[in-house]
């Protein structure tokens, strides 16, 4: 039930949806009722705050739970479903359903350990025949259990030991292509699942046996005959395994070549480590592992930036990584012939450093003339890789002048009518993001009030404050609108402002204690971004004596862009009952724009 704030109140519920499944172990309840009176659940009074909002949080059994709330004559009834997330082992001479391990066909380099599991009965004895090969699958009797990243929201994120019944693993080391034989006695070669090899479990039980086939096959690949891919994507994610549970890495630039050393399912594993969805990729026939040499290096200015350029034979893997006054950037598959290097005086950089870290991968490190970095991007201009690096922001007679010969798309444009008073960010360029919008509501007050109205509206004060100070202040969205993200992430790379922030207001996983957890946090994931969350971040909960959430180094969408310092700022949480009526408090609106404007004003004038 979704009410604007201060209309005429009765008893609702606006979290946990109707028949909720969860894994969490409890669970809040979030609404709303007249401030006079009690509000009951399940026959206990519960708190309120004063405007009579409430968030109690509830213990949940396996299985269906049931919630009465009752105020005066209302009553509301909600079902939560809690899901047992632990495996039974299976009863008889059987597997444990969907437990066969590899669940998807895999391809490996000779030599590579590779591993099996399956869910059993206990005292079993459990093996798998690869080929000729019989590997013993024993049983594991403790494991930790890590829960999820989100847990860490919750103070929840430590490992658990749990005895697990019926577990067994094994693993071996892949032989070479010709030493492995199926039972046909034929060798199995290429990379495809039909010509892989499928495992077969075996079972023994009170001197019965059972076999099953696993659901994905095993194919051993030639070194002499890997096949190449080229990236098809503007930028392809590469993760540090096969699914999108794995952390990310440099984005690859469209057009890198790398040879597949390894697959699982739709995942290739490229020759530098990474691993990218078969998705974003070509396949090139006939090419040999790319390899690279590079000789010269220079530098070019243009508007704005420094542009290094470096030229390969080939498009190869690379990866950034940011220090305090560092930019090094690694360049794999690659050796250097390097003998001269053009690179006048600089903005930016003081000086332009490589070595060659081991024989196939070098490393190019720029020594910065200021800890604060300002963004870059990546690109292949043919077999050159190019590397842009902004310089600090410029004057707003140079931004205007730019602006005039290059229309930005898609992004709402400073308002003309706004006084500026002072000159503090006089030709600073500022992106605002007001998060959610249209369909996505975001998080919803007690009230149903949702998450996407008071980003909206808080985006606009800030750029009216910061408007003042002399900023060209840009939002991605001025109503309530779908944008999705690569929408707004193109946006912020189209826009290149000297800074962007994306606004939020907060709320918590399920096991998470909406009652007791309140305050602002900031997140931030490139290192250049670091000095502006933690700088921003403390100075609201200062200036304005507000709870301390923490500062986070966080892989989101909203903070993954390289083109610019780019943070997230979450200035409250909706879901609690008390700092909910803060939040839609107009004065506390207006003190928290203006403290958020003054606060990047002053962590511009230590920089520049």
């Amino acid at each position: 039930m979704v009410r604007p704030v201060g209309a005429e109140q009765q008893l609702s519920v606006v979290y946990p949806p109707a028949n909720h499944q969860t894994v969490a172990d409890r669970i809040f309840l979030v609404g709303t009722a007249p401030p006079t009176g009690k509000v009951v659940v399940n026959g206990k009074p519960i708190e309120r705050s004063r405007a009579g909002h409430f968030a109690p949080s509830f213990p949940l059994r396996v299985g269906d739970n049931t919630f009465t709330l009752q105020y005066q004559n209302q009553q509301v009834q909600l079902k939560v479903q809690r899901q047992d997330t632990t495996a039974a082992p299976p009863v008889g001479l059987a597997f444990g359903k969907d437990s066969l391990t590899p669940n998807v066909d895999i391809a490996r380099m000779p030599g590579e350990l590779v591993c099996f599991s399956a869910i059993a009965p206990p005292q079993s004895v459990v093996s798998v025949q690869l080929g000729k090969d019989n590997i013993r699958l024993f049983p594991q009797l403790q494991q930790a259990q890590l829960p999820a990243n989100s847990a860490l929201l919750t103070g929840r994120n430590q490992p658990t030991r749990q005895l697990t019944s019926g577990q067994y693993q094994g693993c071996t080391t892949l032989p070479k292509l010709g030493n492995l034989l199926d039972r046909n006695n034929t060798i199995t070669s290429g990379f495809t699942p039909s010509s892989g090899i499928q495992p077969q479990f075996q079972l023994t039980l009170n001197g019965q046996t059972v076999t099953q086939p696993s659901p994905g096959k095993v194919t051993i690949l030639s070194p002499a005959n890997l096949e190449v891919v080229e990236v098809a994507a503007n930028e392809g994610v590469a993760r540090t395994g096969a699914s999108t549970d794995y952390s990310r890495l440099t984005p690859l630039p469209k057009g890198t070549r790398a040879a597949v050393t390894g697959k699982e399912g739709e995942w290739l594993r490229l020759d530098y480590g990474g691993w990218i969805n078969s998705k974003e990729t070509r396949i090139i026939p006939g090419s040999i592992p790319p390899r690279s040499l590079i000789r010269s290096v220079s530098a070019r200015r243009v508007p704005g930036a420094t542009e290094i350029v470096f030229p390969l034979q080939v498009p190869v893997p690379v990866s950034i990584q940011q220090g305090d006054r560092t930019l090094t950037l690694t360049l794999y598959n690659t050796t250097a012939q390097t003998d001269t290097i053009r690179f006048d005086d600089d903005p930016t950089i003081s000086r332009l450093d490589w070595q060659q870290v081991t024989p196939d991968r070098l490393e190019y490190i720029f020594n910065l003339k200021s800890q604060q970095q300002w963004g870059y991007k990546l690109r292949y201009e043919g077999t050159s890789l190019v590397l842009t690096l902004r310089h600090q922001p410029r004057s707003r007679e140079q931004v205007k002048s730019q602006n005039s010969k290059v229309k930005i798309q898609n992004v709402s444009t400073p308002d003309s009518r706004l006084p500026t008073p002072d000159s503090s960010l006089s030709g600073i360029k500022i992106l605002l993001d007001p998060g959610h919008g249209g369909k996505e509501t975001g998080a919803l007050g007690p009230t149903g009030y949702p998450e996407k109205d008071i980003n909206l509206l808080m985006s606009k004060l800030v750029r009216e404050q910061l408007a003042r100070r002399g900023a060209e202040v840009y939002l991605t969205r001025e109503d309530d609108r779908d944008l999705s993200l690569p929408d707004r992430v193109d946006i912020i790379d189209k826009t290149e402002p000297a800074i962007a922030i994306s606004l939020h207001y907060n709320a918590l996983p399920d096991a998470g204690d909406a009652m007791k957890t309140q305050g602002l946090a900031a997140f931030w994931y490139h290192p250049q971004a670091h000095d502006l969350a933690s700088f921003l971040h403390s100075y609201l909960v200062q200036k304005l004596n507000r709870p301390d959430y923490g500062l986070y180094w966080n892989n989101l969408a909203l903070t993954r862009p390289t083109s610019a310092p780019t943070i997230l700022l979450e200035l409250g949480f909706m879901i609690n009952p008390y700092e909910f009526e803060w939040i839609v408090n107009p004065q506390a609106q207006q003190q928290l724009a203006s403290a958020i404007a003054q606060g990047i004003t002053q962590w511009f004038s230590t920089i520049r």
